[in-house]
């Protein structure tokens, strides 16, 4: 028979340890993220209303991707590996153009509320794809709470809606792919390289044909444009596009991609309050009690295990 080992327990007890730590400080991350990104719908709708939404797209990208060849210089980065690469790549597709494009098309049209809410469903698709890319197994309390949190959020699209789905509200699906994408790809990336790094080289990577599609898109004087627009659209570029991702990466890769993931759910209704502020878009009982209920879905879902 084998001998007991006193400090098994001990060592199991202190990597149990080790991954709450972890996990908590990945959501912390992770939610200044969002908090950050909060406010992108509401200030992309107010550039939008004077500039080409194409241009607000990929505009964003061009000015953060200015910002992260001023890392670069400064740091004076490694290269990425061939296959991280490719990997940036795929992670460019989903947050430089997909994400932007199709939510700025949406924002010319539809209430910054009506978006916020309806991209109430980006974690589950965040953790479905980190789950199916990346073999993730969330526990089935996890994807209890993660379900229960994307229904609520789509009963008040609906109600909102007034129980219909618009035509924009297929851009806003196609937002959400695009981001889900690019936030599970570039979450487990990084824990090969820095948060910092992996936003930074997708940006710089794609800067020279971001900047020739901003100069073809740009069909409006700047000298007309009021303050509001260009505030609007500098956030987007420096915030939503650059400094936002730096503490959401960092969350991802400390905390995992589903669970981390999980933290956004509250993001449509920081969104709410962001559109009221912004846009004077009103808040209603119903927007207190629906966030009400999906802040419990995730705080429920943090408690759950995910095994990986």
């Amino acid at each position: 028979p084998t001998k007991h080992d006193p400090t098994k327990p001990a060592q199991r007890a202190m990597k149990r340890w080790s991954v709450m730590q972890a996990e908590t400080q990945g959501m912390a991350w992770g939610l200044i993220g969002v908090a950050m990104f909060s406010l992108t719908l509401p200030l992309t709708r107010v550039a939008v209303l004077e500039m080409n939404p194409l241009f607000v797209a990929i505009g964003r990208a061009a000015l953060a991707g200015l910002m992260a060849v001023g890392w670069l210089l400064y740091t004076r980065a490694r290269l990425p590996s061939l296959p991280q690469l490719r990997r940036l790549a795929i992670v460019a597709v989903g947050v430089v153009y997909g994400f932007p494009v199709f939510s700025a098309l949406a924002m010319q049209t539809l209430p910054a509320a009506h978006g916020a809410i309806v991209l109430g469903i980006l974690p589950l698709a965040t953790a479905v794809v980190g789950a199916l890319r990346f073999r993730e197994r969330p526990s089935p309390a996890f994807w209890a709470m993660a379900v229960l949190g994307t229904v609520l959020v789509i009963c008040y699209a609906l109600y909102n809606g007034g129980g219909g789905v618009v035509r924009e509200d297929v851009w806003l699906l196609l937002a959400i792919i695009s981001a889900a994408l690019g936030y599970s790809e570039g979450g487990k990336l990084s824990e090969h390289m820095s948060a910092t790094a992996v936003i930074s080289w997708v940006l710089i990577l794609t800067l020279p044909l971001n900047l020739a599609l901003t100069w073809h898109a740009m069909d409006f004087e700047w000298r007309q444009l009021s303050s509001a627009a260009v505030y609007g659209f500098v956030y987007v570029g420096v915030i939503s596009m650059y400094v936002g991702f730096m503490f959401w990466y960092k969350g991802l890769a400390m905390g995992g991609v589903a669970r981390v993931g999980q933290v956004q759910l509250l993001q449509p209704f920081l969104s709410l309050f962001g559109a009221y502020a912004v846009l004077g878009e009103p808040i209603t009982m119903v927007n207190v009690l629906f966030a009400s209920a999906v802040l419990l879905t995730v705080v429920l879902g943090k408690r759950t295990a995910v095994v990986v």
